[in-house]
């Protein structure tokens, strides 16, 4: 693969990220679970997602979209909101449920940080399970900045998304020499990475809100299907404002 000179910053949550700040690319991280979801539900056929920071805005949108062709997923605190279709479960998107539909999203962290980069010319997600295939649209692409911003939980860090982040940094090195990290944010999270690659769901179930899961009952599918590396080649990638498909 050709070498193509890229920079990569790392934010571990929205606000962290400079309001002048204008990358080429961003790559939004919720690993629990916004865009592990988004990619399972996009690799299952779901027509797109489309992703909301305000309820009110989304159930507007909704209501003109045809009944039989929408759903709901709402999810505050780790829990499914009333009167949602579904919660935030990447295990929940299933084919039955989700193909040829619009599933319109909010969650605690994941929809905010997609919103807050929404204006960027190349905006995609990423997770565990599709890492390979976003590194590798990245390198396609060829932004020359590219900002991984995570979502973390309620405007703080999350291990989780640096581990992720870490993830998709070292996996982008490997890929291509002109690859360089232009944060200690970055290098962090690359660090964070090389501990714990062997078992990164192990490193969910520790983290604060894999703690929290699990204090709300059985995910242990929901953390199998976070933490599988590298299963998924469906690529989000932000079509129109807050409109997520499979390109």
């Amino acid at each position: 693969m050709m070498s193509v000179a890229m920079k990569i910053c790392y934010f571990h949550v929205p606000a962290q990220m400079p309001a002048d700040a204008s990358p080429d690319a961003a790559v939004v991280i919720d690993v629990l679970r916004a865009t592990t979801t988004i990619a399972w539900a996009l690799h299952h056929g779901a027509e797109a997602v489309q992703a909301f920071a305000d309820l009110d805005d989304l159930r507007a949108a909704a209501e003109v979209w045809p009944a039989d062709r929408r759903l709901l997923l709402g999810e505050r605190g780790g829990q499914t909101l009333a009167g949602f279709d579904l919660g935030n479960s990447p295990v929940a998107v299933v084919p039955s449920t989700v193909a040829g539909k619009r599933l319109f999203m909010s969650t605690t962290n994941g929809t905010r940080a997609l919103d807050r980069v929404r204006q960027v010319p190349l905006l995609v997600t990423a997770a565990l399970p599709n890492r390979e295939a976003v590194a590798q649209r990245l390198l396609q692409e060829s932004p020359e900045t590219v900002a991984i911003v995570g979502s973390g939980w309620e405007g703080t860090y999350s291990l989780e998304d640096s581990l992720a982040a870490g993830a998709l940094t070292t996996r982008l090195q490997d890929l291509n020499g002109a690859v360089t990290v232009a944060n200690d944010e970055a290098t962090a999270a690359m660090a964070l990475w090389q501990q714990w690659r062997h078992d990164p769901e192990a490193c969910l179930r520790k983290a604060s809100h894999g703690q929290r899961l699990i204090q709300l009952g059985d995910h242990d599918d929901d953390f199998r299907f976070c933490a599988g590396l590298d299963q998924l080649s469906v690529v989000p990638m932000q079509q129109s404002p807050g409109v997520l498909q499979a390109i």
